[in-house]
C-alpha cells in the first residue's frame, strides 16, 4: 500500500487542464433555481466584503429590478458607465465591454449571464462578453438561473409551461471555476413575490399564476441542486487527480448519440446532454447520412447544422458519417471509442411500417449486445431519420409531373402503332422505358408516377376488354402486378443511380477545383500571389465576393486582395477581421462575434502560425454556407495556409541568405581593413617618426629613402580608398561611364609608363594588330581596369618574368589580353576571383591586396558594355590570362 502511494503520480490530463487556466481570469457563477432567490444580492454583498479587504472590484452591470435592498448594496462600489445606444426608435443602455477591458479591474461583476445583447454589440450574447473578459485575465462574477441552461430549456418549458428564449451553453457552467448556489425554499420565494420583492405588483400576479407555483419551483430547485452537486463532484475529482490522490475511480460511461436532418434530433441531443451530465460521461454526436440519399435541401441542411452546433455548445464531440449500412458503421464506432450507451430517436410509425420496415433502434438492440440502447420517441408524429420529399419549385414540379405524362403518352402512341403492324405479346416492356427515363431525368417521384401511369395506360389500351379498366383474364392481373412491382423497383434503382451519379459529379467537380487551385498556388509568387489565387477560387466556387487580409510590414492586419476588386471593408468589418485573426476563430456574419457584419471572416491557419484571414460576403439569398461548401472552403484555406507558409519561408530564407552574405562581406572588409590599412600606416608612421627624431643625424640618401617609402605607402592607401569608393559607386548604381572612341594602343602605352614609375622591375611586352580600330569605352575606367590587372600580376606572378599585353580584333569586338607567367589559377576559382574580398595566397602563403581589384574591373567593364573573364592556359601549365572584350566604335 505504501509503495503504491509512493509511486502514485498526478493525472497528466488533470495537470494540463490546470495549466490551461494560467494567465486567464476566473469565472464565478451564482446559480439559482428561479428569479428572486437573491443571486444579485449575494453577489453584491460578497463584493462589498472583498472591497473592504482591498480588492480592486467594480460593477460592470447589476440589475436590481427595483429591489431597494439590492440597490443599497451598490453604494460604495465603483460602477462602470453603461453604453448608450438606439435601435428601432428605442434607446437602451448596455454593458460596456470596451470600458471594462480598458479599466481592467481584478474582479468585475456582470449580471444576467443569459442576456441577449443589442445589435450594435460586438457579441450577440453576454456570456461571450464574459468569455472575452476572462481571456483578458479579468475575474468575472455573474448570475444565472438554471432554466437558462441550454440542456434544461426544453425540460423547463414542459415543467413550467413557459418557453425559455435566452439560453447559455452548458459548457459555460462546466468550465466555471466556482459555482455558488443561492437557494431559497419555494414557500419563502412565493412569499417574497407576494410582498413585491421579486417583481412589480402588476407583474407579480401573472408570475404567480404561471411560473411561481410550488410544484414548478420545487422541480427547478431540484435541477439547480443537481447541477451544482455535479459541478462540485467534477471539481473534487479534478483536485484529487491533480494531487495524485488514489480512489476508486470509475472508468466512466461513453455515450454515442445518432442524429439526422430531422426535427426529432434536437430533442435527442438535449436529452442526451442531460444524460451525459448525470453520468459525468463523454459523449459523441454522430450525424448519419446514406450515400444514396438525395442531396439535402436548404431547410433540412440548416436543421442538421443547427443540431450539430447545439451539440457542440452542450459539450459534445461532433462527427459526420456517410455510409449505406448504418448499423455496421455505428458498431465500428462503438468498438473503436469504447461506447457503453447509444441514444437514438425513434419516430412514431404505423402498424404497416413497423411490420415491413425494421427501425434503426431495433437493429441496434439486436446487433449490439452489452451496449445500452436508449430510445427517444417523438409525440408529434413520424419524423425521425426518415427522409421527406424535398421541396421543389414550380418549374421543378412541372418537370417532375410533365415528364412521366409525356413519356407514357409517347410510349402509348408508339405501342398502338406497333400493335397495328405486329401482334406483340410483351408491349408492357416498352413502358419500362418511360419509367427509366423519368427516373434518370427527374428522379424517384417521377419514376413512381410513370410506373402508375404505365400501369393504367397498359390496362386501358392493351388488355381485353380495351378502353376499360376491367381485367377479364386472371393471369393478366398477376402480369400487371408483376409489371407494377418491377417498374417500381427499376424506377427506384434508376433514381438512386441518378442521385449517386450527381453526388459523384459533385465530388469530381470539387476534386477538380481543388486540383486546379493547387496548380494555381504552385505557380503563385509570394504571399500576395497566394492570397489572390485564394480569393479568386472562393469567388468562383461560391459565386460570392471574397477578400483576403494578412499582416503587413508593421504587423497590423491589412486588406491585401479583394475579388471582385471593388470590395472594401469599413471599420466594423476590419474590427471583426482583427478579432478573427487575434482569436483564431471565425467572426462576422452568422457567428457569435459582430454578426451584423456582412462578411464571414475565417482564419487561414497552418500548424505553425496564422497565415491570414479570408472574408466571404454572405447575403440573405445565399444564407449560411452549406456543409459541402463549408468543407470545400476549409480545404481551400488549408492549401492556402500551406502556400502562404511556403512563400514566407522562401522570403525568410532569402533574407537570411542576404544577411549571411552581408556578415561574410563585413567580416572580409574588416579583415581587409585591418591588414591593408595597418601595414602602410605602420610604414608611414615609422618613417615619419624616424625623420622627426633622427632627421638631423641622417644622411640625405636615408632621408630620401624614407620620403620615398612614405610616398609609396601613401599611394597604396590612396589606391585602397579609391577601390572602396569605386565599389560603392558600382553597387549603388551611381557609376555612369562616358563611352567614346578610344585608341587602345595609346592608352596601353601611357599605362606602361605609369607602371614603370611605380615598379621599374616590371617588364611589359605589348603587341597590337595592324590597323586596329578604335574601341568604344570610358578611357579613365578602362585604364583603371588594366592597372588593376597589371598590379594583380605584379603581386602574384612577380617581376622576374614579363607580362604580355596583346590587342586584337574579333568580329565587331576589340579584345585585350593580359597574360602573366605566375602559378596560374585552378579552374574552380576562375569565377570566384571576381567576387568581392576574394583573395588568393601569394607564393609565401599570405593573401595579397584587398580582394576588390578584379571585382571593380568586372564592374567597370560591364558598365562599359563589355565582358571580362579569366583563363589559365592548359598548355603551359602556368600563368593566367585575363581577356577583355569591348565593342568597336562606329566612327573610324
Amino acid at each position: 500500500m505504501d509503495e503504491a502511494r509512493e509511486t502514485a503520480r498526478p493525472d497528466p490530463a488533470a495537470l494540463l487542464k490546470l495549466a490551461a487556466g494560467e494567465g486567464r481570469g476566473k469565472l464565478t457563477i451564482f446559480l439559482g433555481a428561479a428569479p428572486g432567490v437573491g443571486k444579485t444580492y449575494a453577489m453584491l454583498a460578497r463584493a462589498r466584503a472583498r472591497r473592504l479587504g482591498g480588492t480592486d472590484i467594480v460593477v460592470g452591470l447589476a440589475e436590481t429590478h427595483g429591489r431597494s435592498e439590492t440597490a443599497e448594496l451598490l453604494e460604495g462600489l465603483e460602477i462602470l458607465p453603461r453604453r448608450k445606444g438606439e435601435h428601432s426608435g428605442r434607446t437602451y443602455d448596455e454593458f460596456d465591454l470596451d470600458a471594462a477591458l480598458a479599466r481592467r479591474p481584478a474582479i468585475i461583476i456582470v449580471d444576467e449571464l443569459a442576456h441577449t445583447n443589442d445589435p450594435a454589440a460586438r457579441h450577440p450574447k453576454r456570456y461571450q462578453d464574459v468569455a472575452e473578459l476572462i481571456d483578458a485575465g479579468i475575474d468575472v462574477w455573474t448570475a444565472l438561473n438554471v432554466q437558462h441552461l441550454e440542456s434544461q430549456a426544453d425540460l423547463v418549458a414542459r415543467i413550467a409551461g413557459v418557453p425559455v428564449r435566452e439560453t447559455v451553453p452548458d459548457v459555460v457552467l462546466q468550465r466555471a471555476d466556482e459555482v455558488v448556489l443561492v437557494d431559497l425554499p419555494p414557500t419563502e420565494l412565493i412569499q417574497r413575490l407576494k410582498e413585491g420583492k421579486v417583481y412589480l405588483p402588476e407583474n407579480a400576479t401573472r408570475a404567480a399564476e404561471k411560473f411561481f407555483r410550488p410544484e414548478t419551483l420545487t422541480a427547478l430547485r431540484e435541477l439547480a441542486l443537481r447541477r451544482t452537486a455535479n459541478r462540485v463532484d467534477d471539481q473534487m475529482s479534478d483536485i484529487w487527480r491533480q494531487q495524485a490522490v488514489e480512489g476508486p475511480w470509475v472508468t466512466g460511461e461513453r455515450l454515442l448519440v445518432c442524429v439526422g436532418p430531422d426535427a426529432l434530433s434536437e430533442k435527442v441531443v438535449r436529452s442526451a446532454s442531460r444524460m451525459a451530465l448525470g453520468l459525468n460521461a463523454r459523449w459523441i454526436v454522430l450525424a448519419l447520412m446514406r450515400s444514396a440519399d438525395p442531396i439535402l435541401d436548404a431547410d433540412r441542411s440548416a436543421r442538421l447544422e443547427t443540431t450539430l452546433v447545439l451539440a457542440e455548445q452542450l459539450g459534445a464531440e461532433v462527427r459526420r458519417l456517410v455510409a449505406d449500412d448504418f448499423v455496421a458503421e455505428i458498431l465500428r464506432v462503438v468498438r473503436r471509442d469504447n461506447i457503453t450507451q447509444i441514444v437514438v430517436g425513434r419516430p412514431r410509425a404505423g402498424g404497416l411500417v413497423r411490420l415491413f420496415r425494421r427501425s434503426l433502434a431495433d437493429a441496434l438492440i439486436d446487433a449490439a449486445p452489452g451496449v445500452g440502447v436508449h430510445l427517444l420517441s417523438d409525440a408529434s408524429g413520424p419524423v425521425g431519420l426518415r427522409l421527406r420529399p424535398r421541396k421543389r419549385s414550380l418549374p421543378q414540379w412541372a418537370a417532375a409531373v410533365g415528364l412521366p405524362i409525356a413519356t407514357v403518352g409517347a410510349i402509348t402512341v408508339l405501342g398502338l402503332g406497333i400493335s397495328q403492324l405486329l401482334a406483340l405479346q410483351n408491349l408492357s416492356i416498352l413502358y419500362m422505358l418511360a419509367v427509366l427515363l423519368s427516373a434518370i431525368l427527374a428522379g424517384r417521384f417521377s419514376a413512381m408516377l410513370a410506373a402508375g401511369l404505365s400501369f393504367l395506360a397498359y390496362n386501358f389500351f392493351f388488355i381485353e376488354p380495351v378502353h376499360t379498366f376491367t381485367i377479364a383474364r386472371p393471369h393478366e392481373v398477376l402480369a400487371l402486378a408483376i409489371f407494377m412491382a418491377v417498374a417500381a423497383v427499376t424506377g427506384t434503382l434508376a433514381a438512386r443511380l441518378r442521385e449517386q451519379i450527381e453526388r459523384a459529379r459533385q465530388a469530381v467537380r470539387s476534386t477538380q477545383a481543388l486540383y486546379d487551385f493547387s496548380r494555381k498556388l504552385s505557380a503563385a509568387y509570394g504571399v500576395d500571389g497566394a492570397l489572390t489565387a485564394t480569393t479568386a477560387q472562393l469567388h468562383a466556387m461560391l459565386g460570392l465576393p471574397a477578400v483576403a487580409l494578412a499582416a503587413g510590414e508593421t504587423g497590423g492586419l491589412e486588406l491585401r486582395v479583394a475579388w471582385p476588386p471593388d470590395q472594401t471593408l469599413d471599420d466594423i468589418a476590419m474590427t471583426a477581421a482583427r478579432w478573427a485573426f487575434d482569436k483564431k476563430e471565425p467572426a462576422g456574419c452568422m457567428t457569435g462575434t459582430l454578426p451584423n457584419v456582412p462578411y464571414l471572416f475565417i482564419p487561414i491557419r497552418s500548424d505553425q502560425r496564422m497565415a491570414g484571414i479570408a472574408g466571404i460576403r454572405l447575403d440573405a439569398a445565399h444564407g449560411p454556407l452549406s456543409p459541402d461548401e463549408d468543407r470545400q472552403v476549409s480545404a481551400v484555406l488549408e492549401q492556402a495556409a500551406i502556400a502562404i507558409d511556403r512563400a514566407r519561408l522562401v522570403r525568410e530564407n532569402a533574407q537570411a541568405a542576404v544577411a549571411r552574405e552581408g556578415e561574410k562581406l563585413q567580416s572580409a572588409l574588416l579583415s581587409s581593413l585591418s591588414h591593408d590599412l595597418r601595414t602602410p600606416l605602420a610604414s608611414i608612421t615609422g618613417a615619419v617618426t624616424s625623420l622627426r627624431q633622427l632627421g638631423d643625424r641622417m644622411s640625405a640618401e636615408s632621408r630620401m629613402d624614407l620620403l620615398a617609402s612614405i610616398e609609396e605607402e601613401t599611394g597604396r592607401l590612396a589606391r585602397f580608398v579609391g577601390n572602396l569608393f569605386d565599389m560603392t559607386r558600382i553597387e549603388s548604381g551611381l557609376l555612369k561611364p562616358r563611352r567614346e572612341p578610344v585608341d587602345l594602343r595609346a592608352l596601353v602605352a601611357g599605362l606602361a609608363d605609369r607602371m614603370q614609375r611605380i615598379d621599374d622591375r616590371l617588364t611589359l611586352e605589348i603587341s597590337a594588330a595592324e590597323a586596329m580600330p578604335l574601341a568604344l569605352a570610358d578611357p579613365s575606367l578602362l585604364e583603371q581596369v588594366l592597372f588593376n590587372l597589371l598590379d594583380n600580376a605584379r603581386k602574384y606572378a612577380g617581376t622576374d618574368k614579363p607580362v604580355s599585353i596583346y590587342i586584337r580584333r574579333e568580329a565587331n569586338m576589340a579584345v585585350i589580353s593580359v597574360t602573366d607567367q605566375g602559378r596560374g589559377i585552378p579552374e574552380d576559382e576562375l569565377e570566384l576571383i571576381f567576387e568581392k574580398f576574394h583573395r588568393r595566397a601569394k607564393g609565401d602563403g599570405r593573401p595579397a591586396g584587398t580582394g576588390l581589384g578584379l571585382s571593380i574591373a568586372r564592374g567597370f567593364v560591364t558598365a562599359m558594355g563589355g565582358t571580362i573573364k579569366a583563363e589559365s592556359p592548359a598548355m603551359r601549365k602556368r600563368g593566367t590570362r585575363f581577356v577583355i572584350r569591348l565593342p568597336l566604335a562606329e566612327a573610324p
